[in-house]
């Protein structure tokens, strides 16, 4: 070693490190840093998520009507829900909106992306944006637009059926199951075009080369969506899942608006009945014990769902 290259090197220190070093542990601010860039977080996670739900709580496990002090009723509010016929044609419509929502919304979204997706479409931009526009209009217009479609009277279903086939009007809201139907139909009128979206996203991130592959080994349209479209949309298709299944549990505008929960109960949701009792009986306690049921059925099968998809586990 030259003379020269032996004075470029610094002196060790006793620790065995060049006394020009700097320190290898990083200083408080460099620590602190990143949480102070989520510190927002964190304050709204605070205030808009585990207060109200404590508060939530603790007002069901009182008898309150929003003004005045509350009484303490332990677990009343919830034995009377176990007890309370509304509240379970609440949650059986509602795990009918569910089972619509899982089982003919998601398979029908994912078709028309399927469609959307083909090459060669003509006016493919055009039928995108006409499947989501019922997801931008306000509930109030799609509640008009369905009233004046299937009111009994003058309706324009019932003038055109009358007018082709000559069959009597039909109460399309005004009887149990109809009105059911009816709602299901305003629900996949208005939340598939939402989902295709999420659809084409995935569809457009498969490679093209696994389906080419495919079709040289002699697969045709219908065994390619199967064995190679599907299993490469599962996590899109988990997290569509998902959100349709939430969605649908707290369903609220469409009864509310165009059935108002009837005719009687038929059409009641969960949130329908929660709305109620909070905001027309004045039984603050009682809704908010509904509420907090809600959110821990909702939050125990979201993370059943979570385990048996797989979301959230990383890959180790």
């Amino acid at each position: 070693m030259t003379s020269t290259a032996r004075a470029a090197v610094p002196p060790l220190t006793t620790a065995g490190r060049t006394a020009a070093a700097p320190s290898a542990r990083p200083g408080r601010r460099r620590v602190l840093t990143p949480y102070l860039f989520l510190t927002p977080f964190y304050f709204c996670y605070l205030a808009f998520l585990l207060v109200p739900t404590a508060f939530a709580l603790w007002i069901s496990l009182h008898s309150w009507t929003g003004i005045g002090p509350m009484q303490w009723v332990g677990l009343r509010n919830y034995r009377a829900l176990l007890g309370d016929t509304s509240f379970h044609t609440a949650v059986e419509n509602t795990l009918w909106y569910i089972g619509a929502s899982i089982l003919v919304i998601v398979p029908l979204a994912l078709l028309i992306a399927t469609g959307l997706n083909a090459r060669g479409l003509r006016g493919r931009d055009t039928l995108r944006l006409a499947y989501f526009v019922p997801m931008v209009l306000s509930p109030v217009i799609v509640a008009l637009i369905f009233n004046i479609i299937f009111d009994q009277q003058a309706g324009l279903l019932n003038n055109v059926l009358h007018a082709v086939i000559g069959i009597k009007p039909v109460n399309w809201l005004g009887d149990p199951t109809w009105a059911k139907a009816m709602i299901v139909l305003l629900l996949v009128w208005r939340w598939t075009g939402y989902l295709v979206i999420y659809f084409l996203a995935g569809l457009q991130s498969i490679p093209r080369e696994l389906h080419e592959a495919a079709a040289l080994d002699g697969a045709g349209t219908v065994r390619r969506f199967v064995s190679v479209t599907v299993p490469m949309l599962t996590p899109i298709t988990a997290f569509v899942a998902i959100t349709s299944f939430i969605g649908a549990a707290q369903v609220f505008e469409e009864p509310y608006i165009l059935t108002k929960g009837g005719p009687g109960e038929s059409t009641l949701s969960i949130a329908n009945f929660i709305y109620r009792a909070a905001f027309t009986r004045e039984q603050l306690g009682y809704a908010a014990a509904a509420s907090f049921l809600l959110f821990v059925a909702l939050f125990a099968l979201m993370r059943l769902a979570s385990a048996v998809f797989g979301i959230g586990r990383e890959d180790r």
